[in-house]
């Protein structure tokens, strides 16, 4: 039998590592476990980055109430843990007189969700100017803004461990059993045992609360394509630009990125844990982008990637599915924007059962430095990844970090090493060494996100 925690949250990515950071306030033992090898490997990885005003949601849903309470928080947790955040604002397009009648009702929607500032404006009143020639109208929501969900996630769950909470990274959860008053988890070969649990497992979050004695619900995986254009067509847009939603979300969306890249997408299509791109998709993103903007520099996409979002009927899911067993399940967008908010939700529901979850420690350290750009020579001095400028010194201090990146995607995730124009054409061997070296491993088993990802089969020169 493993060790005994007061808190098991099951699931590393922006959800789970927001509520064990808000949980982390208390007196309370809190772990973390995840199956993957690191933090934010699911959808957290692979999403638009979009801090959503919160016009699009349904009146009165949990989504609409956590959209706008959470894009409220984010300027104050992104400044204590050192993550980029730009509110730059967000348009929706209408290219026709029935689109401006939708744009009213979203103004409308959002307006009663709470969000200020919106305005509906015609194209000579716009604030963007590389918009297309078919656009009449814009809504205009200036309390949108972006983000890095790889830094937000990473950021939540280090500042949680170092307040305390235990992360059990490649373990999965095999089975669960209530014994008494107490949750037994097997993870992998051993057990812990937990007085709550919060399911907080993603695309995976269904199937563990039908182990824990909680009803089956139907859940929609949808892949969605984006692509990355080279930070040399920064200027291309920005704002986030949407087109008017349809039935099968917000649609595809062209928006700068807080590191000055140009993301595009997603596509939508309801399919397996599929995380392939396809021709097809690429396609279909371009032409869409093409509808919303005059140009899209399709020689200037540096990388290609699909993420899966994880729908559970019209609304979040953030309830009981047991005694002690808390599900947070279906975040799907606005998801990114509503975590900091799930978070103060399920510590409240928590605590109206409980008086130890309303009370907050005196030492409890919000503050989380990020990885310095600068730091004592030599290995501050060798540049390592060129595009983005990224050194050794950076490098080995995300492996040795409290939550070490031991992975190519793991260094990526948190120093950027790979996300340039040649994506680790010129760097990547340098990284393997590195990586190598600092862990104490061969360099061929290093690998690109866990597994049986490796990268060398043989030692490089």
């Amino acid at each position: 039998m493993g060790k005994h925690y007061d808190i098991a949250i099951i699931g590393a990515g922006v959800v789970g590592g927001a509520v064990a950071r808000e949980l982390t306030r208390t007196e309370l033992s809190v772990c973390v476990i995840e199956r993957e090898c690191d933090v934010g490997c699911g959808a957290s990885k692979a999403n638009s980055g979009i801090v959503h005003a919160g016009f699009d949601a349904k009146n009165g849903t949990l989504m609409a109430k956590l959209n706008v309470r959470g894009n409220e928080l984010y300027e104050r947790m992104c400044s204590e843990l050192s993550v980029p955040f730009k509110r730059n604002g967000s348009l929706v397009l209408g290219f026709s007189e029935e689109d401006r009648r939708h744009l009213e009702d979203l103004r409308e929607r959002g307006i009663k969700n709470g969000v200020g500032g919106l305005e509906i404006l015609p194209r000579d009143k716009c604030p963007e100017t590389n918009l297309s020639d078919d656009v009449e109208w814009v809504l205009h929501a200036p309390s949108a803004g972006i983000v890095d969900p790889m830094t937000l996630t990473v950021a939540l769950c280090e500042n949680a461990a170092r307040n305390g909470a235990d992360f059990l990274l490649g373990h999965a959860v095999r089975a669960v059993e209530r014994t008494d008053d107490t949750w037994t988890l097997t993870v992998g070969s051993y057990k812990i045992t937990a007085d709550y649990v919060i399911n907080a497992a993603g695309a995976g979050a269904p199937a563990l609360s039908v182990m824990a004695g909680g009803v089956k619900r139907e859940q929609i995986l949808r892949r969605g394509e984006y692509c990355l254009l080279d930070k040399s067509r920064a200027d291309l847009v920005k704002h986030t630009i949407f087109q008017t939603p349809g039935k099968m979300g917000k649609g595809v969306l062209v928006t700068p990125t807080v590191d000055g890249n140009i993301l595009i997408g997603p596509t939508a299509l309801d399919t397996s844990y599929d995380t392939a791109t396809t021709r097809e998709g690429q396609s279909e993103l371009l032409k869409s982008a093409r509808r919303s903007i005059r140009d899209v520099p399709q020689r200037d996409i540096i990388n290609s990637f699909s993420g899966i979002r994880a729908i559970v009927g019209d609304d979040f899911v953030i309830e009981e599915a047991a005694e002690k067993w808390l599900d947070i399940m279906g975040i799907c967008s606005p998801g990114l924007t509503a975590a900091p908010a799930i978070a103060l939700y399920a510590r409240e529901l928590l605590g109206e059962k409980d008086a130890r979850f309303a009370v907050t420690r005196g030492n409890f350290e919000p503050i989380r430095k990020g990885i310095p750009k600068s730091g004592e020579l030599p290995h501050y001095g060798r540049v390592v990844c060129r595009c983005e400028n990224v050194t050794e010194g950076e490098i080995i201090a995300a492996v040795r970090g409290i939550i070490p990146a031991t992975t190519v995607d793991g260094v990526k995730r948190r120093v950027r090493a790979g996300m340039g124009r040649c994506q680790g054409g010129f760097c990547l061997t340098r990284i393997l060494e590195i990586i190598a070296r600092e862990t104490g491993v061969e360099l061929n088993e290093v690998t690109k996100s866990g597994g049986a990802s490796f990268v060398a089969e043989v030692k490089i020169r």
